[in-house]
């Protein structure tokens, strides 16, 4: 029989494992030898920060990148195949969510090896829920481009989508480049569109606000090299 794929939750920062991550997912954590995951470094930590006394060595990772080739992807699942249970981890704290362990998951299904999720902290979840915008219809677009000229437009486009569609519209940028994105998405959005500004989320220092474009204007929160999410909707 297939072991099973297990898609491992990570906190968002430098948050309290027991805050984040339930008591079920550490114990099945614990059980798992096979990971695959974006980055191996960060994932010895998080594994240490789950248990001390978890092992590292008498573990195997997989590295799952941009460098990562198809053929190195096709041999990632051998150990399920062969009936080791398997976990991915990656570096966005839910697998599979704006995630290359997307295709992982797709290889999963058409190998019918069973995909399990687990419950953890998801980034964009927690910031719908806490905006106050419309929870029934969103969309989430990551990056928007970098250049001014495309980002205006983008911007502006985003605005008309969430008012045409009344959806709420979600997207983020590099965090040191967070303060100028939210003047942009003042100078482009109508006064009255709502701007939620989503930081830190599930850290002390977490800061989560929504105002129109008019409250913001003026009193703008620091956010260089914080991790963030813009939510938007006209």
């Amino acid at each position: 029989m297939n072991g099973t794929l297990y898609l491992i939750p990570t906190t968002l920062g430098d948050s309290s494992i027991s805050s984040v991550i339930p008591a079920d997912v550490i114990i099945l954590i614990k059980q798992i030898k096979h990971f695959i995951v974006e980055d191996i470094r960060t994932t010895r930590r998080y594994l240490k920060k789950v248990d001390k006394s978890i092992n590292i060595d008498d573990l195997t990772f997989y590295e799952l990148n941009k460098h990562t080739t198809p053929q190195q992807k096709s041999n990632f699942l051998n150990a399920a195949k062969k009936g080791q249970h398997m976990g991915i981890i990656s570096e966005a704290g839910c697998p599979g969510v704006a995630d290359p362990g997307a295709d992982i998951v797709a290889s999963a299904h058409q190998q019918n090896i069973r995909v399990i999720p687990l419950v953890g902290p998801s980034s964009i979840l927690l910031s719908v829920m806490a905006s106050g915008m419309n929870g029934q219809s969103f969309a989430f677009h990551g990056y928007i481009p970098i250049k001014s000229g495309d980002r205006a437009k983008a911007i502006k486009h985003l605005e008309s989508l969430s008012i045409r569609e009344n959806q709420t519209q979600i997207f983020i940028e590099a965090p040191y480049r967070n303060n100028h994105l939210l003047k942009d998405i003042l100078a482009n959005c109508q006064s009255k569109t709502k701007v939620c500004v989503a930081c830190d989320i599930t850290l002390e220092t977490e800061f989560i606000k929504t105002k129109t474009v008019g409250q913001w204007k003026g009193n703008l929160p620091e956010l260089h090299k914080k991790p963030t999410i813009f939510l938007i909707q006209g």
